[in-house]
C-alpha cells in the first residue's frame, strides 16, 4: 500500500487535467468551427439550388408565354380572347418579376444582389431579348385588343417567338454558370472540412501519443501494485471478516429486493380469508389504501368499491387459495373510475401450517381502454364503409336507371318518330305521280340515314363496336374523335408505346367508361377547351392519363365531401378502377388544370 500511495504522489494529476482541458477545448473549438462553416455553406447551397430552380423556370415561363401567344393567335373564336389575354399578362407579370429578381436581387426570396463577372455578362446579354419580348407581348396585346391587322400580329407573334428562343438559349446558359458556381462552392467547402479534419485527426494523435498512452502506462503499473496490496489485505481479514461481509451483502440484496417491490411492482400479501397482511407502496396509491386509517383490511374491499365485485374476489380467494390464480379483473376504484388489473395470485408457504397468498398485479387500463376504443372505432369504421357502398350501389342503380331512361327517350323521341315519318311517307307514296313520287323516295333516303345515324349513336353509347371488334385503343381513339366532333373541343389521343394488346372484356369496358367519364368530366365541369388522352404501358402496367386546361379544384376539399356530387364521382371513379384490381390518381391545381392517372395491371 505505501509503495502504491509513493508512485500515485508521482503523478502530476494537475498537469495532466490540464492536458486533457486543452486537448478537448481544442477539438471542441475544430467541432464547432466545422458545424458552422457547414450551416453557412448549407444555408448558402439552399439558396443557390433556389436560384437555379428560379432560373430553369424562367425558360418554362417564357415558353408558356411563347405558347399562350400561339393559342391565342391561333383561335379564331374570339370570345375567349379576354381569358386567354388575362392568362398571358399574368405569365408576363411573373416572368418579368422573377427575372428582375434573378438580375437585381430581392430580399423576399433571398436572392443576392452581388453576382460574378461573368452571370453579369450573360444577364447583359440576354437583357435586350427581355425587353423586346416585354414590349413586343404587350404591344400584340394591345393590337389583339383593338383589333389591329392581322399582318402585323404575325410580325409581333414571329419576333416574340424568335426572342423568347434567344432567351431560352442564354438562359440554359446562365443556368449552367449558376450551376458551375455552385459546384464551386461545394468544392472549397469539401477542401476546408478536410483540412479540418486532418486538424482534427492530428489533434487526437497527438493526445494519444503524449496524454492518454502515457498517462495509461502510469496508471496500468499504479493499478497492477494497488491490486496486488488488495490481494494482500483481503488475505489478511479474510479468516475474521468473512462472515460478516456475506451477512452484509445478504441485507443489502433484501433492502434493495423489498424497495424495487415497494415501488415497481403492484403486490400484496394477503392471507387465505382475504385479509391483508402487507401491501407495497406502488398498490397502495393505486388503491388509494391507507392500513393506519382503513380499519376494515379486507382485500377485496379494498381493491373495489362494487359489492358484486367484491364477491367475486372472495370467491377466487376461497377456490384458489391453494391451486393459485391468473387472469384479467376489472374493477371500480373509490372515485368510481374503471380499473382494469393483470392479477396473479401465488400461494406461498411461510411455515408448515401458515399458508399466504402472494398477488402480484399489472396495471392495464391503458391497454384495456386502447383496446375497447380500437373496437369502437373498427365498429364505426365498418359501419361507415357499409353505408358508403349502400350510397355507391344506389346511385349506381339511380346512374343505371338514367341511362336506360336516356335511351328509352332517344328511341322514342328520335328514332321512333322518324321510323313513324318513315311509315306515313311510305303509305303517301303515290307511284301514279312520279315527279312527287321521286321527291318522296329521295326523302325517305335521307330519312332512312338519318335513323341509321341515330341507332349508331345510340348503340355506340351503349357499347361501341370498337371496344369488341378492335379492343381498348380503338375505341379510345373513337371516342375522343366523337366527342370533340360533338363539343368543339380540342380532344386529342396518343398512344405513346403503340400499346396493341387485347385484355379481358370486363377490364376493356371498365377502362372505357373510367375514361370516357374523365373526359366528359373534363367538359362539363371543368370547362377546359384543350384535353389530351394519352395511353402508354410496361411489362405490368397500362397507364391512361386524361390532361386538361380546365379550371381545376381542390382534391382534398371535395374528397372530404362524400354526399356531394363530385365527391361521390371521384368516390365511383376509384371504386371502378379498384374493380379491376387498378389505382387512380388525381392531381388538380385550381386555375390551371387537371391530370387524371389510371394504372391497370396487364
Amino acid at each position: 500500500m505505501k509503495e502504491a500511495r509513493a508512485f500515485s504522489e508521482t503523478l502530476n494529476f494537475k498537469k495532466l487535467k490540464q492536458m486533457y482541458l486543452f486537448a478537448l477545448i481544442t477539438i471542441a473549438i475544430t467541432i464547432l468551427l466545422s458545424q458552422l462553416l457547414i450551416q453557412h455553406n448549407i444555408n448558402s447551397q439552399l439558396n443557390d439550388s433556389k436560384l437555379i430552380n428560379i432560373s430553369g423556370k424562367q425558360r418554362m415561363l417564357s415558353q408558356k408565354l411563347a405558347k399562350e401567344i400561339l393559342i391565342l393567335n391561333s383561335d379564331a373564336d374570339s370570345s375567349n380572347d379576354q381569358e386567354v389575354i388575362s392568362n398571358i399578362k399574368k405569365t408576363l407579370a411573373l416572368w418579368k418579376f422573377t427575372h428582375e429578381a434573378l438580375q437585381k436581387g430581392n430580399d423576399s426570396l433571398k436572392f443576392p444582389e452581388t453576382k460574378s463577372i461573368h452571370l453579369l455578362e450573360l444577364f447583359n446579354a440576354v437583357q435586350p431579348n427581355v425587353n423586346y419580348i416585354e414590349k413586343a407581348t404587350t404591344q400584340y396585346l394591345i393590337d389583339r385588343e383593338k383589333h389591329i391587322s392581322h399582318t402585323i400580329s404575325q410580325q409581333e407573334v414571329k419576333g416574340i417567338l424568335d426572342n423568347v428562343a434567344l432567351f431560352v438559349t442564354k438562359m440554359n446558359v446562365i443556368v449552367g454558370q449558376y450551376e458551375y458556381e455552385a459546384l464551386e462552392k461545394v468544392t472549397k467547402q469539401r477542401n476546408i472540412e478536410y483540412g479540418i479534419l486532418s486538424f482534427t485527426l492530428l489533434i487526437l494523435l497527438l493526445e494519444f501519443f503524449f496524454i492518454f498512452k502515457p498517462t495509461n502506462k502510469k496508471i496500468e503499473i499504479l493499478i497492477s501494485k494497488l491490486l496486488s496490496s488488495e490481494r494482500r489485505a483481503i488475505k489478511l481479514a479474510r479468516d475474521t471478516e468473512a462472515l460478516s461481509i456475506i451477512k452484509e451483502n445478504s441485507v443489502k440484496e433484501l433492502k434493495s429486493l423489498n424497495f424495487a417491490m415497494e415501488n415497481t411492482l403492484l403486490y400484496c400479501r394477503i392471507s387465505p380469508l382475504g385479509k391483508i397482511i402487507h401491501m407495497g407502496d406502488k398498490f397502495s396509491k393505486l388503491l388509494q389504501y391507507n392500513p393506519s386509517f382503513d380499519a376494515d383490511k379486507n382485500f377485496s374491499k379494498a381493491i373495489t368499491t362494487v359489492e358484486k365485485e367484491q364477491l367475486d374476489i372472495d370467491r377466487i380467494i376461497a377456490e384458489k387459495q391453494r391451486s393459485g390464480w391468473q387472469g384479467e379483473l376489472n374493477t371500480t376504484d373509490k372515485n368510481g373510475n374503471t380499473l382494469w388489473l393483470d392479477m396473479a395470485m401465488i400461494p406461498v408457504r411461510i411455515k408448515k401450517e401458515e399458508l399466504e397468498l402472494l398477488v402480484i398485479c399489472f396495471d392495464i387500463t391503458v391497454r384495456k381502454n386502447a383496446e375497447l376504443e380500437v373496437e369502437r372505432l373498427n365498429r364505426e369504421n365498418i359501419i361507415e364503409k357499409i353505408n358508403q357502398q349502400k350510397i355507391i350501389s344506389s346511385k349506381i342503380v339511380e346512374n343505371q336507371e338514367n341511362e336506360q331512361n336516356r335511351i328509352a327517350r332517344e328511341i322514342h323521341d328520335g328514332i321512333g318518330q322518324m321510323l313513324t315519318g318513315l311509315k306515313f311517307s311510305l303509305e303517301s307514296i303515290n307511284l301514279d305521280d312520279k315527279e312527287k313520287s321521286a321527291q318522296k323516295i329521295e326523302y325517305l333516303k335521307k330519312l332512312s340515314l338519318d335513323i341509321i345515324k341515330g341507332v349508331r349513336t345510340a348503340t355506340f353509347n351503349l357499347m361501341p363496336p370498337e371496344l369488341s371488334d378492335h379492343g381498348i385503343v380503338s375505341s379510345i381513339a373513337k371516342l375522343t374523335l366523337e366527342l370533340g366532333k360533338l363539343t368543339g373541343k380540342n380532344v386529342q389521343f396518343y398512344n405513346k408505346t403503340d400499346f396493341d394488346q387485347r385484355l379481358d372484356s370486363l377490364i376493356e369496358i371498365n377502362i372505357y367508361r373510367l375514361t370516357q367519364e374523365a373526359i366528359n368530366n373534363a367538359i362539363k365541369y371543368a370547362e377546359s377547351s384543350h384535353i389530351i388522352v394519352q395511353l402508354s404501358h410496361s411489362n405490368k402496367i397500362l397507364s391512361i392519363t386524361i390532361d386538361d386546361n380546365g379550371k381545376g379544384f381542390d382534391v382534398a376539399s371535395v374528397e372530404k365531401k362524400r354526399n356531394s356530387e363530385s365527391g361521390m364521382g371521384l368516390l365511383f371513379m376509384k371504386e371502378r378502377v379498384q374493380y379491376i384490381n387498378g389505382r387512380a390518381f388525381i392531381n388538380s391545381i385550381p386555375g390551371e388544370g387537371t391530370r387524371i392517372t389510371f394504372n391497370i395491371p396487364i
